[in-house]
């Protein structure tokens, strides 16, 4: 009965446009356990990680549908308990269809470990761990412990892990161990900012081979031996254009319908469970091949004769990586920036002074449009950047952010922090230009 009034909720929810993991809330209010009746005929993957995991989870799901299999995701990244109990109950048929049925679930990092003590996961993926939200995490040895703790709540699951994250190589658990990174990219760029270079074990710098950016790459301890496990999947080539990108899986050429070179870790990552769910590599490939950005994640919207890129950025790292996928496009460009400094964001912004936004100095653009509540604090990081402030504009209301990139007429690099996306594509979405994410 109960399910069936939160089914009911769901439905009127999303006719007005709107997802909640309200159902969720109240569900758990009258049953504590009701996640693990609802996940208990579903194979289930949990995603987790600082950085990937809407994509990540959403290109799985993607694959898995076009293999013909049943298949469920919270896609709009309602990753705490409350918005996976809602997903669950919104997929729930009261009949048995005896049909294999799989579940591919984002869980936010700190959330881990009760999801998974109530959810049989087969398979436990993470994809990497940056500095995020230092208000709510702290650094990254926090993060790093609440995905071992939730690891060691499910020791039958198999991991799948980045194997370039030093954090997540040869984590201290009994499971099995699935590794994925790139084989090779580039000499090590190693700076101040990067994070997590000093050994997780033994805090004495690690040493790099190679790597691809920030941490990640092929590291090696001096002093305890900590280093990157051997790769069972791993990346030979890349190539990066700004709508799509190229590599190599054991000499096999792959494409990513999406830009980014961070995209191709998300594509491996992809390509390693599909691979240890026995999908077959041709339904991988074209899948791939024609995957679109998602809820914010580069995902383009057309408004009148202008196409908004919307880039979520959070953290440093994520951060950088868009502002180089930005940075490839030579043709004439605008830019817009919408920092917010909410719960859900991050309440401390100091973390703009460690993207690269002077890399945007050189790039060809016509205007820099600036909003959010912390729109004068990114203004001055963009000055300091070197960004010509003749062409600063600053919109305070939805309305004039609109109105101006519809004047534009050309490409929008949107960048935005995560309440300040969700509720600006809320806007769009009222206003007929993006589609509801149901």
């Amino acid at each position: 009965m109960f399910i069936l009034l939160a089914k009911g909720l769901i439905f009127f929810m999303n006719l007005m446009g709107r997802g909640s993991s309200l159902p969720g809330k109240l569900l758990l209010k009258i049953d504590k356990n009701i996640l693990t009746k609802l996940s208990r005929n579903y194979t289930v993957v949990l995603v987790t990680g600082t950085n990937g995991k809407t994509t990540t989870s959403f290109m799985i799901y993607n694959i898995l549908k076009n293999a013909g299999l049943h298949v469920i995701n919270n896609s709009a990244g309602a990753n705490m308990t409350p918005g996976i109990v809602t997903c669950f109950v919104k997929n729930h048929h009261f009949i048995n269809r005896n049909t294999e049925k799989y579940a591919i679930i984002e869980v936010d990092e700190a959330y881990l470990r009760q999801i998974a003590t109530q959810i049989d996961a087969k398979f436990i993926v993470a994809t990497n761990i940056f500095r995020d939200q230092l208000d709510r995490y702290g650094e990254t040895t926090t993060t790093y412990k609440f995905i071992l703790d939730g690891i060691k709540n499910r020791p039958n699951a198999k991991l799948i892990l980045n194997g370039d994250e030093p954090m997540l190589g040869n984590m201290p658990v009994d499971n099995m161990c699935i590794y994925y990174g790139f084989s090779h990219y580039k000499e090590p760029e190693i700076n101040a900012n990067t994070e997590s270079i000093f050994c997780r074990d033994c805090k004495t710098p690690y040493e790099y081979k190679s790597s691809v950016f920030n941490h990640l790459g092929e590291y090696a301890c001096s002093n305890c031996g900590h280093a990157r496990p051997s790769l069972d999947y791993s990346i030979e080539m890349t190539k990066l254009y700004p709508d799509k990108s190229e590599f190599s899986i054991s000499n096999e050429k792959y494409i990513v319908g999406v830009p980014g070179l961070y995209n191709i870790y998300n594509a491996l990552c992809a390509f390693t469970v599909a691979s240890e769910l026995a999908v077959d590599k041709d339904v991988i490939k074209s899948t791939l091949a024609v995957q679109e950005s998602k809820f914010g994640r580069f995902e383009t919207i057309a408004i009148d004769e202008s196409d908004l890129k919307l880039l979520l950025i959070k953290n440093p790292a994520g951060c950088n990586q868009c502002i180089d996928t930005a940075a490839i496009d030579q043709n004439k460009v605008a830019l817009m920036f919408m920092l917010n400094d909410k719960y859900a964001d991050g309440t401390d912004v100091s973390w703009i002074y460690d993207g690269q936004f002077e890399k945007l100095a050189a790039m060809n653009y016509s205007h820099v449009i600036i909003g959010g509540d912390r729109a004068y604090d990114m203004a001055i990081r963009l000055k300091v950047a070197g960004l010509d402030t003749g062409k600063f504009q600053i919109c305070h209301e939805y309305a004039d952010l609109l109105e101006v990139i519809k004047k534009q007429k050309k490409t929008v690099y949107g960048f935005a922090t995560y309440t300040a996306m969700t509720s600006f594509r809320r806007y769009l979405v009222d206003k007929g230009f993006a589609e509801s994410v149901k």
